[in-house]
């Protein structure tokens, strides 16, 4: 990503920015997606910088913007329910297929319930993801009741005495209130069998201050737990990663890097922060 990499080499040298440095600095920040509200936090703090610890101190700035919330995955006493929220577009059904994928590498027995039920060729994808990884996956009918096909995975989940369910949901951006009563439907039926202990949202690095803008919608609508930040592909727009954590105050959980299965990873603060400064 190297997003400070030119600022650090010129500070190196000198403890004396012209305006125009600085101007530069804004530009690439802005650029990189931090949003201007984080910007305005970064350069204040990168003005009292001193040439000799440029790399560990802008190291601090950026790491005390990430938030201080927990990053492992919250588990159930019995079967751990994930539910998965984003916008369509954003990776959402590839990064449940993915985390189940990453689930069952690890010993763990995985169902998937298809409840992007408006989008067919979302249930089709699950199901060809879920043949190729081993993992059952349940499905409705298309444009049925997304609830419908939740609740019956859960049951299918506690049949098979399954340690996780994970939860597709349909990703059609409604006002605040419609999505709340979607997805408080989901979470009613399914709560009946067992409890949601995760609730990720699903963003995409590459939307920018757009991916930033949904963060905030859903975590008005839902009690959200973690992200999964797809599409993080080492450009220097990764940014996005410190907006979002700073604005909402939301830990990135997973991270998605590219189209294979094996592109899926637990997101590392220290190995993000040091791969934006070096």
């Amino acid at each position: 990503m190297s997003l400070f990499s030119k600022f650090i080499a010129k500070v190196r040298g000198t403890n004396d920015f012209s305006a125009a440095d600085w101007h530069e600095l804004e530009e690439e920040l802005l650029l990189s997606d931090l949003g201007p509200t984080l910007t305005k936090t970064v350069l204040e703090q990168a003005r009292k910088i001193k040439s000799e610890n440029a790399n560990e101190a802008l190291s601090h700035i950026l790491t005390s913007t990430l938030s201080s919330k927990d990053r492992s995955m919250l588990l159930g006493e019995t079967t751990t329910v994930i539910m998965v929220v984003g916008v369509n577009g954003t990776g959402k059904t590839t990064s449940v297929a993915k985390l189940a994928a990453n689930i069952k590498k690890s010993g763990k027995s995985v169902v998937m319930a298809a409840g992007d039920t408006f989008r067919a060729a979302a249930v089709e994808q699950l199901q060809t993801w879920g043949s190729q990884i081993g993992v059952e996956v349940v499905a409705g009918k298309t444009n049925g009741d997304p609830a419908s096909v939740a609740f019956d995975a859960t049951k299918r989940a506690k049949e098979l005495n399954s340690d996780f369910l994970i939860i597709d949901t349909a990703g059609r951006l409604h006002n605040k209130n419609d999505l709340m009563a979607e997805l408080e439907k989901v979470k009613r039926v399914v709560e009946k069998v067992f409890p949601i202990n995760e609730t990720l949202l699903v963003i995409d690095a590459t939307t920018g201050q757009n991916g930033l803008q949904q963060a905030k919608i859903f975590t008005e609508a839902v009690q959200t737990t973690g992200i999964i930040l797809t599409k993080l592909d080492g450009s220097a727009r990764g940014g996005v990663a410190l907006a979002i954590e700073n604005e909402v105050d939301i830990p990135i959980k997973w991270i998605g890097t590219g189209e294979s299965v094996n592109d899926f990873a637990p997101f590392e603060p220290t190995n993000y922060i040091q791969g934006l400064l070096s």
